[in-house]
């Protein structure tokens, strides 16, 4: 019996290094994998994320695809925003707050020939007037994705803000 310990032992020890082998490494604070691809596109979807804290519609723009569409995620045609009616949209978002705090866990980056898809989860604080008079602080988590096509620069966004 003794004899078959070092061979359990050898066993274990083989199946534990063949397993360490096989894991992934995530991008620190997100759930996808460690890639220079996808550290590129964190760091793009970062500049965005930042962009949105400081209210820079500019910025903002700039990281947006002139084909950019979004169609609201239903059939009803009036609130879709195109390239065109991007500006408007953020100015009239941004209007009230004061101050946005804006987190994100991303969760898996997906790519096909045309599009890359970045699914996280945001945490979204912003701090707006209220009845009273004074500003209040609002928050709400929510699930959302960027549509990401490839430019010359890297990535612009072709939905999702």
């Amino acid at each position: 019996m003794s004899a078959l310990k070092p061979t359990i032992c050898a066993v274990l020890a083989v199946v534990a290094v063949s397993a360490a082998g096989c894991s992934k490494h995530y991008i620190p604070n997100t759930d996808v994998e460690d890639t220079d691809d996808n550290r590129e596109i964190v760091a793009f979807c970062e500049l965005y994320r930042r962009a949105i804290e400081r209210k820079d519609v500019p910025a903002l723009l700039e990281l947006a695809s002139p084909h950019y569409y979004e169609d609201g995620g239903n059939v009803d045609a009036s609130d879709d925003i195109d390239f065109a009616g991007l500006r408007e949209y953020l100015l009239d978002r941004f209007a009230d707050a004061s101050a946005i705090r804006y987190e994100i866990r991303y969760r898996r980056v997906t790519r096909t020939e045309d599009y890359v898809y970045v699914d996280y989860t945001y945490s979204g604080s912003f701090r707006l007037p209220s009845e009273e008079g004074n500003e209040k602080w609002r928050s709400t988590v929510e699930e959302n994705r960027l549509e990401l096509v490839l430019h010359d620069d890297g990535y612009r966004i072709v939905a999702g803000m």
